[in-house]
């Protein structure tokens, strides 16, 4: 965002000094007013039909998780659509696929268990929201389920719904996200470089443009 408040760091006290913060939820509630009661109250405890059939489309997931610190953590996890395995009314199976082996999230799930998940369908605004408590799983039978290209997880996370509703579009439509013509992907410095800059400056550029290039897809399941 660009602006009077697009600052430094330098100048951080200048700014600081003009917030104005909301100090309790009774305040927020003044600030901003009451949710209309079916909204309030569309939260539910296990699966509906509408839901599953949404899981059964969706290919990205965005996993939100916190350590016992407090420090957090949000993870996307993408694969073709259903890869969320739904177990019964109240679980699902997310599986994990071979990444950058961080395992931020995962390694906070092993202290707190609460996660918040929010399944997306390309195209749609509106969200599928999942909140529960989530354990990690090294194999089970339904892992059988979840291979994609020859490759079965080595691991799941296992997720016992506490909390699903569905979330309004209002976030996409602001945003345009899903309209073509508002992305503009040229005008950001593409991954190679950023990497270059930001992670593995002793690589040369070129060696990182064919890293991230056509062939990087085809090492997704590898």
């Amino acid at each position: 965002m660009s602006g009077p408040y697009n600052r430094s760091m330098s100048q951080r006290a200048s700014w600081e000094a003009e917030l104005t913060e909301v100090a309790s939820e009774a305040e927020l509630r003044e600030l901003v007013g009451d949710p209309v009661p079916y909204v309030k109250d569309k939260v539910r405890t296990a699966l509906h039909e509408l839901d599953r059939q949404w899981l059964a489309h969706s290919p990205l997931c965005l996993i939100a998780t916190s350590a016992a610190d407090g420090s957090c953590d949000v993870s996307p996890k993408g694969d073709p659509p259903g890869f969320a395995l739904v177990l019964d009314d109240r679980t699902i199976a997310i599986p994990d696929r071979p990444g950058n082996k961080r395992l931020d999230g995962f390694r906070n799930v092993l202290s707190n268990p609460r996660v918040g998940l929010i399944f997306l369908v390309p195209g749609r605004g509106d969200t599928l929201r999942i909140n529960g408590r989530a354990r990690l799983v090294r194999d089970a039978p339904f892992f059988d389920e979840m291979v994609v290209r020859n490759n079965r997880p080595r691991l799941a996370l296992v997720v016992e719904i506490e909390e699903v509703y569905h979330h309004c579009a209002k976030a996409f439509l602001r945003s345009g996200a899903w309209d073509p013509e508002s992305w503009r992907p040229e005008a950001l410095p593409s991954r190679a470089r950023i990497a270059k800059a930001l992670e593995r400056s002793d690589v040369p550029l070129e060696a990182l443009e064919e890293y991230y290039g056509p062939r990087y897809a085809e090492r997704l399941y590898g």
